[in-house]
């Protein structure tokens, strides 16, 4: 029995951060503007890999960032501004006393890097995922002369209002004289149209780093006059600036954040603070078990099951099983521990060099997982020998080993590690961030797990999710409410309020699966049960995975029901329930006001492709590209970008574009959500394969909604190109 306890929470208190400095002029892709210190964009970068959390708080503005630099030439930032003196609508009922929030999402290109002559250029969106309201483009050029840095640059839309100089794409097409005013469909779509339209203006400024090391001092011309501003458009506020110019001082805090102040248009205060992690260079200490030293002594009789256990223990391959053929040692197992597999294959060949007599003469390790066979590395005894002992000065352990595709082995095992049961406890964090009923919504709670494999590949495995704490009191779907006034689809994710806050414990998933590997390069699982807390079913995915190739493609199909949230095993058997307390008499010509539409019967499924670019502008990065029917009977796909830095953290986006219109679909146009994964080894002081990820999305609805799956073919076939489990730079 084994007891599995991943520490997830455990974020929030063992990163260590770190900031990324340069000599004599320190600077950061958020120093220039970048979270509402200042105004104006620079065209400077950061170092890759640099991720910060940014706040600033005006009397007209509260402003809250996350930006990551995710290519050397590519960075991105995710933007929520909040009006103090504006809700974010004019019905208490709907929501309530939370102010108007604006999500928005920027991205900026470098053009070319700083050169002895040429400035550091870069061209930028802002705002281009949201409703308009401060979506601008720029064109910006930065250049350092000793502790000064310069920036000049151009902006359009927000950045442009001034109007100071004439459009220069105006004089080429009159269609770029004019800027649209107002977002298409229900806001989040990209407005293409108005990029680098209307009024543009000349900005500029400096960055002066100070003979005090952490203080920095800065200046700007801004390109915007405030006129068309939300608090003065709808609120009728005053937002005419004094001065064009603005000032601000930095305080570097050590190295992991800053502190800032600045007086802005003349007459505005603005508080601001930074904290600053890299995720190339975050790293950790580990207190784990040496590798075995060579010793080469005489073996007569091999205690296999010692062997098994240290095997286990050492290199990390759980569940193994020993095989011995002629001259040759096979051990299978799954790798449980090193997200290096050359760490787990170079402790494995140690054991086994340690407890075999000289004929043995090769050893085979097949990672499995789940009695499916992804990877078979074959080591040579004598070089792995020679290597380890430094008896040549060319030879390399890694030389020693040979992958290939896993071999069929009717012998009878001589060691079995293999356990039936596990169970552990999962702390569990669900949010949203930006939605019209409260700027945050979470949950949080654990799952309780528990799994037994009745088969080497036929899983029993259940969990029982205990709420703690959220505030879905707030989201008022569950009644009537504005966000959508139709039955577009049916109310596949909008429940959950009904699941989590009304039933806080309950159970969330029982499935029974059989995991199955037809072909040497085929891998499949069928499932049944109750799949996750919203919807029960079968279903099955195959997986089309070559060895070593950087793409691979899948499919999948299910057939769910809705279950219902006040039972834990009872599931909705017709499509429309009337809400409590309501009398279907009264519903009238709008039955949503007293009636849910819910997912009785319904089919989903998606073919995907995976695909790992093989090219410098996109270094570890996967595209994952998923087309079919969703949850909510919408047709369509789902495009998933995702970047690895050094130390394994994953950083993603994900957009869903469907049939469905803006106005079906709802507030935000479309679904999309941004999620980082994290290697827990980078928290903890020991190695291990385990990852937690943090999602978070702007506002929940139906339309483009995937089942939760327990299990997906792509990441437990990890093996067969490595993505989630590359080697790690942190040991």
């Amino acid at each position: 029995m084994k007891l599995c306890l991943p520490i997830i929470l455990s974020i929030s208190l063992g990163t260590t951060f770190y900031a990324y400095a340069e000599t004599n002029l320190k600077v950061s892709q958020t120093d220039f503007g970048g979270t509402g210190l200042m105004q104006m964009p620079s065209g400077r970068m950061a170092e890759p890999g640099e991720f910060n959390i940014g706040a600033s708080v005006n009397d007209d503005y509260h402003q809250y960032t996350a930006s990551i630099q995710l290519m050397s030439w590519l960075e991105s930032t995710v933007r929520y501004t909040r009006v103090p003196d504006l809700y974010f609508s004019d019905d208490p009922e709907y929501s309530g006393d939370n102010l108007y929030t604006d999500k928005g999402i920027d991205f900026k290109i470098r053009l070319w890097q700083e050169g002895y002559w040429l400035p550091e250029t870069s061209v930028g969106v802002r705002d281009f995922g949201g409703t308009g309201l401060f979506d601008g483009e720029f064109v910006a050029a930065t250049k350092r002369f000793g502790n000064l840095d310069v920036t000049l640059g151009v902006g359009w839309g927000y950045l442009g209002q001034r109007g100071n100089v004439a459009n220069p794409f105006c004089k080429a097409n009159d269609e770029y004289c004019s800027r649209q005013g107002d977002y298409k469909g229900t806001g989040g779509s990209v407005d293409f149209e108005r990029w680098f339209k209307g009024p543009a203006a000349i900005y500029g400024g400096f960055e002066y780093q100070t003979p005090y090391d952490p203080l920095r001092l800065k200046v700007e011309y801004d390109g915007n006059d405030y006129s068309q501003d939300f608090p003065v458009t709808r609120g009728g506020k005053d937002l005419t600036p004094h001065t064009p110019w603005n000032i601000g001082l930095n305080y570097r805090l050590g190295d992991w954040g800053d502190a800032k102040v600045s007086y802005q248009r003349g007459d505005t205060l603005t508080l601001g603070f930074n904290i600053y992690t890299n995720f190339n260079h975050m790293s950790a200490t580990w207190r784990d078990e040496p590798k075995q030293e060579i010793n080469e002594q005489a073996i007569e009789n091999t205690e296999w099951n010692k062997v098994a256990k240290q095997i286990e223990t050492n290199a990390g391959y759980h569940n193994n099983t020993i095989y011995v053929d002629g001259d040759t040692v096979i051990v299978s197992g799954e790798q449980k521990k090193y997200r290096d597999r050359e760490e787990a294959l170079d402790r494995t060949a140690a054991i086994l060099s340690n407890n075999t007599n000289p004929n043995i003469r090769v050893f085979k390790v097949v990672e499995q997982t789940d009695g499916m066979n992804l990877k078979q590395t074959a080591i040579d005894k004598e070089k792995y020998l020679e290597a380890a002992n430094y008896l040549s000065t060319e030879a390399t352990v890694k030389d020693s080993f040979v992958d290939t595709e896993p071999e069929h082995s009717d012998n009878t095992s001589v060691a079995d590690t293999r356990d039936r049961w596990s169970y552990g406890v999962e702390p569990v964090l669900n949010q949203a961030i930006g939605g019209p009923e409260a700027f945050y919504l979470y949950s949080l709670g654990m799952n309780l797990n528990s799994d037994y494999w009745l088969t080497d590949n036929i899983e029993l495995g259940g969990s029982v999710y205990v709420n703690f704490i959220d505030n879905y009191d707030k989201f008022n779907y569950v009644d009537y409410s504005p966000h959508v006034r139709n039955y577009a689809t049916p109310r596949v994710r909008t429940m959950f309020r009904a699941y989590v806050h009304d039933n806080p414990v309950r159970l969330n998933h029982l499935q029974l699966t059989w995991f199955e590997q037809p072909l040497e390069e085929v891998y499949t699982q069928m499932y049944g049960g109750y799949l996750e807390m919203m919807f029960a079913g079968i279903g099955g995915e195959v997986l089309y995975r070559p060895m070593n190739r950087n793409w691979a493609i899948g499919f999948d199909a299910n057939l769910v029901s809705q279950r219902e949230p006040d039972s834990w095993f009872g599931v909705y058997n017709e499509d429309f329930f009337y809400y409590d307390s309501y009398n279907p008499n009264d519903c009238g010509a709008e039955p949503w006001k007293c009636q849910g539409y819910v997912l009785n019967k319904g089919t989903t499924g998606h073919l995907t492709g995976y695909y790992m670019p093989q090219w410098a502008m996109f270094e570890d990065t996967l595209f994952k590209v998923s087309a079919g029917k969703f949850l909510g009977g919408d047709v369509g796909a789902r495009v998933d970008f995702s970047k690895q830095f050094k130390s394994g953290v994953i950083v993603g986006a994900y957009a869903t574009f469907t049939d469905l219109t803006a106005e079906e679909y709802g507030e935000g146009s479309y679904n999309k959500g941004f999620y980082i994964s994290i290697p827990l080894d980078i928290m903890t002081i020991k190695p291990s394969t385990n990852r937690t990820q943090i999602s978070w999305q702007p506002i929940t609805r139906d339309g483009g909604q995937m089942l939760n799956k327990q299990h997906y073919l792509f990441e437990k076939t990890d093996a067969r190109s490595p993505w989630y489990q590359k080697p790690s730079s942190t040991k």
